[in-house]
Order: structure tokens, then sequence, then C-alpha cells
């Protein structure tokens, strides 16, 4: 018949065995989690450095752009300036216009030298001469119109001049800008990506981290389990061992009683007893004794 201890001994090592293989692939399961989080998170630290490279460079980006802004409309409100200038420049050669004679300049110059020769080099009365000088007067006054008129479109071409190269300085400055902020756009587009795919990420980092934890729970709860499996197998080959040792100091006594009671028959007959046999009816005796 067999031993109902030898049996449960049997049956927990099957079980401890199942138990030992359920929690090592729960531990298995629960180190795989674990490196995947661990890759994430080495993915989202380089992601993240991507990250600010990109935000570095669109930030430097951004601060050349309002440079340039600045300098658009700087060199836009020089160009309204001329504007303005060139607007008081035509006023004024407007109203000189009106009192532009119909003499030609190289006329008028032409006539005064005439006149300065001959006041110079005649002798005339006084009263001739100062009409003369009359005449140059007014020639002269003449002649300064068509010089201011000169003078205001020198001035006129000038101020074009410069407000056309402000408008070109300002155009410029805007399709430089305007390329800058569509690299800065760019960049920011990348960034935000970079951003979410980090979001994301994290968010794969965190499940994993959550089933890490769940199987390390599960593992550890099972390896707990198999350490009270051992306990109970321990347990029982300590009792299974106190039995047998009992067993065997039970079938002991009854050997030695039936060897001293063989010793003593023998002693009865007057047979000689051998040096065990002595010994073993003077324990008797000496346990009856006490």
């Amino acid at each position: 018949m067999p031993d109902p201890m030898e049996q449960k001994i049997e049956e927990l090592n099957q079980q401890l065995a199942m138990v030992r293989q359920e929690r090592d692939k729960l531990s298995i399961e629960a180190k795989a989690w674990a490196e995947k989080r661990n890759q994430l998170h080495e993915q989202t630290r380089t992601l993240q450095a991507e990250v600010q490279t990109l935000k570095e460079k669109r930030d430097q980006i951004n601060l050349q752009v309002q440079v340039l802004k600045t300098a658009r409309e700087k060199a836009k409100a020089q160009r309204k300036e001329k504007r303005e200038e060139i607007v008081k420049i035509g006023e004024k050669m407007n109203a000189l216009s009106q009192k532009k004679p119909s003499a030609k300049l190289r006329d008028l110059e032409r006539e005064i030298r005439k006149i300065d020769w001959k006041i110079q080099t005649t002798s005339i009365p006084v009263k001739e001469e100062k009409v003369l000088v009359d005449q140059v007067r007014a020639l002269e006054t003449q002649r300064a119109v068509h010089e201011q008129l000169l003078e205001l479109k020198d001035k006129l071409l000038e101020l074009k001049t410069e407000a056309k190269a402000f408008a070109t300085q300002a155009k410029l400055n805007h399709e430089k800008l305007s390329e800058l902020a569509k690299q800065s756009q760019k960049l920011h587009e990348q960034m935000m990506e970079g951003l979410n795919q980090i979001k994301n990420l994290r968010q794969s980092a965190d499940e994993a981290h959550k089933e890490f934890s769940e199987l390390r729970r599960r593992a550890n709860q099972t390896h707990e389990k198999y350490v009270g499996i051992q306990r109970q197998i321990r347990t029982l080959k300590e009792e299974q061992k106190q039995k047998e040792k009992e067993h065997y100091a039970k079938r002991g006594q009854a050997l030695r009683e039936e060897a001293t009671k063989k010793a003593q028959e023998k002693m009865k007959r007057g047979e000689k007893l051998t040096w065990e046999e002595f010994k073993l009816i003077t324990e008797h005796e000496q346990a009856t004794e006490h």
C-alpha cells in the first residue's frame, strides 16, 4: 500500500515544478517588458535631444527674422521719409515752374554776359547804365529760377534713387525673412512632430512599465507560493524522517527485548553467555531497578 506521506510529497513536488515553471515564465515576460520600457526611454531621450536641437535652430532663425523685420521696417520708414521729401520737392518745383521764364537758361546767361560786357567796356551815361544794371538783375532773377529748378531736379533724382534703394532693401529683407520664416515654421512642425512622438513613446513606456509591474507582482506571488510549497515539502520530509527514526527505534527496542529474553532463557538453562548477551541482561536489570 503506497505511503500517504510519500504520495503527498510527490503531489507537492509536481505542484512545485508547475509553480516554478509559471514563476519563471512570468519573470521572463516581466524582463521582456522591462527591456521594452528601457528601450522606449532611450528612444525618448534621443528624440528629446533632437527636439532640443530643432528648438535651438528655430529660436536662432526667429532672432534673425526679428532683426530682418526691424531692418525692413526701418528701410520702409526711410523710404517713406524720402517719398515725403519727394512730394515737398515736387510742390516746390510746381511753384517755381509757374515763375519759370520763357527764355532758356543759356539765352539768359548769354544776355547777362552781353550786358555786363557792354557796361564794363563802354562809356555810357549813368542813367543808361542804371537801366542796364536793372536789366541784369531781372535776368539774374530769371536765371536763379532756372538754377533752383535744376537743383531741385538733382535733389529729386537723388531722393528717388535713395527711395528706390530703401524700397529694394526693404523688399530683400522681406524676401529673406519670409524664407527664414518658412524654415522656422518647418523646424517648428518637425519639433511638434517630435514632441508628439515623445508623448506617444512615454505613453508606451508607461504601459510597458505597467505590464512589467503587474507581471513582477504576479511572479512575486507565484514565488511566495513556490516557497510555501517548498516549506510544506520540507515539513513533511522532517515528519517522515522523524517517523522513520521512531520506527527504527521501536524496532530496535523490540529486537533488543527479544535478544534479552533469549539470553535470559539461555542463562536459566545454564548455557554460557556471550559478552553481548551478558550486557543485554545487565542493562535490562538496571532498567528494571530504575
